[in-house]
C-alpha cells in the first residue's frame, strides 16, 4: 500500500521571535548528525533520495496562521498557557519540507522527527506538524514521536493522530498523518461514542499491519490479525488489554474511503464490518470489535421490582427533560447518554441499555448496549427505537471519563446480593451470562 515516494511538512513556530537564525540551525544541524539528508531549494516529486527545504515564512498571520486558544485544547501538547498565548502573536516560522523514496521511509521519517525537535529546541520554538495539525513543545515531540522508537517500523500511531467527531446522529473516525509514510488514512463511518476508544484501536492496528506490509486489495476482503504484528511493544501492549473471549482476528472488508471537507490530501481506505452478521451497520460494528477484542459477559439479573427500585426509578425520570434539552442542543464531543429500557421477552420483559443517537417528541432511537438473554432478533449494537414513557434509568458520560446516574443499577446490585444463593442457582444455574460474543458468531460471511 506504500506510494513510491513521501512528501510532508514540518514547521517550527518562533515565540514570537528566535533568539538563534533557525537556518542556521537547520544547516548546522543537518551537516553534524543528519547526513543522509540533502538539503535542496526545492523539492521534487519523484526523489532518488531523501531530501530536505528550509524556509522561511514572514507573514505568518495570512499566510500559516497558527491554531487558535480553543484548538489548543486538543491541538496542543505540553504548551503552558504563556507559550498559548505567545503563539496567537507570533509573526515567523520556520517550514522544512521534506521527501524521500519508498525504500528510506522509516528512516528519513525518524530523521525528519529529530530534525524539526533539534530547530524547535536551539529555537525556543514549537514544533508543528502539518499531516496531523497539531502542536509540540520539543519535549512533548520527543515524548509522542521518538522515545518508543529506536529503529526499524515504529508503533505508527505514535506518528498519527484520529480525528473523531460527530457526523450527523453518529460519528466518524478517521486518521490524519498516514502520508507522511506513503500510505492512505483509515476511516470508519457511522460509529457510536460508547465505541469510540474500540473503533480508534482497530484502525490504529490496521495501520500497524499496513506499514508492516501487509497485502491489501481495496476494494476486498481482509483479515487483520493482532497476534502477528511483528512490533513487539504493540503487539503486546495491546493484547494485554483483551477480555478472555477475544479471537484476536477481524474479518474486515475495505472500500475507497469517500473524503469530507477537512480530510487530508492523501488516499483513503474505509473500513467496514459488512462480513459480519447482524440486522444493521452497527451491529455489525459492535460484532466486529467485540469479537476481535473480546467483550466483558453481560450479567442477566432476575429481580422483581419493588419500592424501593420503583422510587429510585421515578427520581430518575425526572432528570429526562434536562437530558433531552443537553442532547437537542448537542452534546460536547466525547459525552453522551444511555438509558434503560424495557423489552418484550419470552419472560416478561428484558430491561437493557441503549445508547441515545436521537430523541424526538416521545421517541427515542439509540444503539442497544447489551447482548439480550431472552429476546430473539435483537442483538448489541442493534439500532433500536423505544418510547420515553417507558426509561427506567439514565447514566450520562461525560468526556473527562466521569459519569452520572444510574441509582437502580445500585439498588439492584444489593438486591441480587440479598438473595437467597440456593434459590437463585437453582433458578437460573447461578449468575446467567450472556457471552458477548460467542465465538460462533465471530465467524465472518
Amino acid at each position: 500500500m506504500m506510494a513510491n515516494s513521501v512528501k510532508f511538512e514540518y514547521a517550527v513556530y518562533l515565540l514570537p521571535k528566535s533568539a538563534k537564525d533557525p537556518e542556521a540551525v537547520f544547516r548546522k544541524l543537518i551537516a553534524k548528525n543528519f547526513s543522509q539528508l540533502k538539503i535542496v531549494e526545492e523539492i521534487s516529486t519523484n526523489p532518488a533520495e531523501a531530501l530536505v527545504s528550509g524556509h522561511f515564512q514572514r507573514n505568518v498571520a495570512k499566510e500559516y496562521a497558527p491554531p487558535g486558544l480553543e484548538s489548543l485544547r486538543h491541538a496542543g501538547h505540553g504548551l503552558t498557557p504563556a507559550q498559548e498565548h505567545a503563539l496567537q502573536k507570533t509573526t515567523e516560522a520556520f517550514i522544512l519540507q521534506f521527501a524521500y523514496p519508498r525504500e528510506l521511509v522509516w528512516t528519513a521519517l525518524r530523521n525528519a522527527d529529530l530534525l524539526v525537535e533539534g530547530v524547535a529546541r536551539h529555537t525556543g520554538g514549537l514544533v508543528w506538524d502539518e499531516a496531523t495539525r497539531e502542536v509540540f513543545t520539543p519535549d512533548a515531540w520527543h515524548e509522542r514521536r521518538l522515545a518508543s522508537w529506536p529503529g526499524g517500523i515504529p508503533d505508527v500511531h505514535t506518528q498519527t493522530v484520529v480525528h473523531i467527531y460527530q457526523d450527523g446522529e453518529f460519528i466518524r473516525e478517521i486518521t490524519l498523518g498516514m502520508e507522511k509514510a506513503g500510505l492512505p488514512d483509515v476511516v470508519v463511518e457511522g460509529a457510536s461514542w460508547s465505541m469510540e476508544s474500540r473503533i480508534a484501536g482497530l484502525i490504529n492496528e490496521f495501520c500497524q499491519v499496513m506499514a508492516e506490509g501487509q497485502l491489501l486489495a481495496v476494494p476486498g476482503k481482509a483479515e487483520m490479525n493482532v497476534q502477528t504484528i511483528r512490533n513487539d511493544a504493540v503487539r503486546t501492549e495491546r493484547m494485554k488489554s483483551f477480555y478472555a473471549n477475544a479471537t484476536g482476528i477481524a474479518h474486515l472488508y475495505l472500500k475507497i474511503g469517500q473524503k469530507q471537507d477537512g480530510d487530508a490530501d492523501n488516499r483513503l481506505i474505509e473500513i467496514t464490518a459488512e462480513r459480519y452478521t447482524g440486522p444493521d451497520i452497527h451491529a455489525k460494528q459492535d460484532r466486529m470489535v467485540s469479537c476481535t477484542f473480546g467483550a466483558e459477559p453481560d450479567k442477566v439479573k432476575y429481580i422483581k421490582h419493588d419500592d424501593q427500585l420503583l422510587d429510585a426509578s421515578r427520581k430518575a425520570r425526572l432528570k429526562l427533560p434536562e437530558l433531552k434539552e443537553a442532547f437537542r442542543k448537542g452534546l460536547p464531543p466525547g459525552e453522551h447518554i444511555d438509558l434503560k429500557a424495557p423489552f418484550e421477552s419470552w419472560s416478561g420483559h428484558e430491561w437493557m441499555w441503549i445508547e441515545v443517537t436521537g430523541w424526538k417528541d416521545q421517541k427515542i432511537t439509540g444503539l442497544l448496549q447489551n447482548e439480550p438473554a431472552d429476546v430473539a432478533d435483537l442483538h448489541a449494537g442493534q439500532l433500536v427505537e423505544v418510547k420515553e414513557e417507558d426509561i427506567f434509568d439514565y447514566v450520562r458520560y461525560y468526556a473527562d471519563g466521569h459519569k452520572q446516574g444510574n441509582a437502580t443499577g445500585e439498588i439492584i446490585e444489593r438486591m441480587e446480593e440479598e438473595k437467597d444463593r440456593t434459590i437463585h442457582a437453582f433458578r437460573d444455574g447461578g449468575n446467567t451470562f450472556s457471552p458477548r460474543p460467542n465465538q460462533a458468531g465471530c465467524d465472518p460471511k
